[in-house]
């Protein structure tokens, strides 16, 4: 039997505006809502991301986060 799919936790977030319109893309193509698109990405992140990108993307944008900051 399939787990009962509830999400159970509301958070405020930040996010960008380019990161927003990139979450509402993937959901709209997924045919999900913007939490059911989080949370298909958290339960299943290992499974979706490639580890070498991911740790080279996060590098740049930790790096451009401070300017973006001002």
């Amino acid at each position: 039997m399939p787990k009962r799919f509830r999400l159970t936790r509301r958070l405020t977030l930040g996010m960008t505006e380019d990161g927003y319109r990139r979450l509402r893309r993937f959901a709209g193509e997924a045919g999900l809502d913007e939490g059911e698109a989080l949370s298909f990405v958290f339960e299943h992140f290992d499974s979706v991301m490639d580890e070498d990108t991911l740790k080279h993307r996060l590098r740049l944008f930790n790096a451009e986060l401070d300017l973006r900051k001002r």
